[in-house]
């Protein structure tokens, strides 16, 4: 099967290209950027990317690949920390120069079997601070600019390189599929080998060679419902699947969870664990040990659970790769974003081994596995819920009068959506509750009250997120019933940070 190898310096969008590149149904696999020269070779790619880096190669120690690949004449393409790698390897010159972050209109200066079909102006999304004053000699040439971007794309297509300082691989760069398409399908020549039915169908077939019983913690959504049905097909009821009620849920999950289950024909534990949960969270402020804590805690229970039952020897999550960059695990030298629960969150101590079958996917992905195992569309269009549950969207201290306060204020928001018919054409919807308050009247008196965030937001992968503008008529609605049906609420904000700079989750 053809593929594209793409060398992970460490960019929160590094997995985001490979996933792209499998949108065209060509195989793409991300390696660390140290792999040796000679095991990328055995690998047969027919091109290489190099991707962004959140260092500068002008660190000490920045991430280096070894020389010969950019000798081996196998297409390169190399993506904003990688389109720097090419300036200075080749002789071109990099400094630490205006940066330039956000959208940007590129200007389309010469022909170019990379930029074709995409006119000559288009807007890419830039996040750097280094760039290339001065290209290579000997065959590079600049192809496109933007205001404060001088070579924005370069090419030499006598040695088959190109590099571009932008991130060609997120949705707010308008025509960066399209770049991807032409590096992959036009100068590297890949075939269409790759699609999601062969991934279950591999998928199945490597989880039904392992020994012993499995734990899913499931939560009724998407991943791990879809992790718990590929296990489920590959070993049947050597499939143990567990939810538990941590006091950080919407209203009715435990109900909603069960019947799910229950149709899909797969039995599961129902475990009540909500004043662990909560007696844990006490006095503890800081977001980071809030999803420790939390992550701590569901694996004491499976291990709890897993020592009655001597076969059981493996724990199933449904992490996806959003959940493994922003933990700061990935191939690469990444930053740490925020650490999720299943990821980072898991003690050294578990003696359980780990089983994610879908670590490598994002949600659009799980969404096309799952209208191939035939699960029902109220699930596949639910919108995502964080494993941490509605403590990641209570900034600060959790407490039960701070948890009631963000379920009704979150089930208003779904409400008048769904009411609006616009629930399923957003990405998340939400309310947020931190310890800010504000002075409101109500029966013409002074009142102190909290202070609600709303958050909506559209996105395709989660890596990245704008929010969404949703009609004066319906905030207001929003607001009216937020503030006259909770009693405690004096202020709703509307939140129109876009990620980045901001994540989806306040935590």
């Amino acid at each position: 099967m053809d593929k594209i190898i793409v060398l992970d310096f460490g960019s929160q969008y590094s997995h985001l290209i490979c996933r792209r590149i499998r949108n065209f149904a060509v195989y793409a696999e991300l390696v660390p950027y140290s792999i040796p020269f000679i095991k990328l070779k055995q690998m047969k790619p027919k091109g290489i990317i190099l991707s962004g880096s959140p260092s500068s190669i002008y660190d000490d120690k920045h991430p280096i690949p070894e020389k010969h690949i950019f000798d081996s004449g196998i297409p390169i393409l190399g993506i904003c920390y990688g389109h720097q790698l090419i300036v200075n390897n080749f002789g071109g010159v990099v400094k630490d120069a205006n940066k330039e972050y956000g959208s940007a209109m590129l200007s389309i200066k010469n022909n170019s079997n990379l930029l074709s079909n995409i006119g000559k102006n288009t807007r890419a999304w830039m996040s750097h601070g280094d760039e290339a004053i001065k290209i290579p000699p000997h065959g590079f040439e600049i192809t496109a600019s933007t205001s404060r971007s001088h070579a924005a794309v370069i090419e030499n297509t006598t040695k088959f390189i190109y590099g571009v300082q932008f991130h060609p691989e997120v949705v707010h760069t308008d025509h960066g599929i399209q770049i991807l398409k032409n590096f992959v399908l036009k100068i590297c020549l890949a075939k269409k080998e790759w699609n999601m039915k062969n991934f279950i169908d591999d998928t199945i077939k490597e989880i039904s060679k392992i020994t012993g019983d499995v734990i899913c913690g499931v939560s009724g959504g998407i991943d791990s419902t879809v992790t718990a049905l590929l296990i489920h097909k590959s070993i049947g009821n050597r499939l143990k699947c567990i939810f538990i009620d941590n006091g950080l849920l919407r209203i009715d999950e435990v109900k909603s969870v069960q019947e799910i289950f229950s149709k899909m024909g797969i039995q599961i534990i129902t475990i009540n664990a909500q004043k662990r949960f909560l007696d844990q969270l006490k006095n503890i402020y800081d977001p980071e040990k809030k999803r420790k804590v939390i992550g701590k805690e569901f694996v004491k229970i499976f291990s709890s659970y897993a020592n009655k039952n001597k076969n059981l020897k493996w724990l199933a999550q449904g992490t996806l790769y959003p959940d493994v960059i922003e933990s700061g695990i990935s191939h690469g030298p990444s930053s740490v974003i925020k650490t999720h629960h299943n990821v980072g969150g898991i003690p050294n101590w578990l003696t359980l081994k780990i089983l994610e079958p879908i670590r490598d996917l994002y949600k659009d992905d799980v969404r096309k596995i799952a209208k191939i195992l035939n699960v029902p569309d109220n699930i596949i269009n639910r919108h995502p819920f964080p494993g941490p549950g509605l403590a990641v969207r209570i900034i600060g201290e959790v407490t039960r009068k701070k948890l009631r306060i963000v379920r009704f204020a979150s089930r208003i928001v779904e409400e008048e959506l769904m009411k609006s018919k616009i629930y399923d054409t957003v990405w998340q919807a939400y309310a947020a509750l931190g310890d800010d308050r504000a002075t409101g009247v109500s029966g013409d008196k002074r009142k102190i009250g909290n202070i609600v965030m709303i958050r909506v937001v559209n996105s395709t992968d989660a890596m990245t997120a704008d929010w969404t503008r949703l009609p004066y008529k319906i905030l207001e609605r929003i607001s009216n019933r937020i503030t006259n049906e909770i009693d405690e609420v004096t202020w709703v904000s509307y939140i129109i940070s876009s990620k980045p700079p901001a994540t989806i989750e306040p935590q």
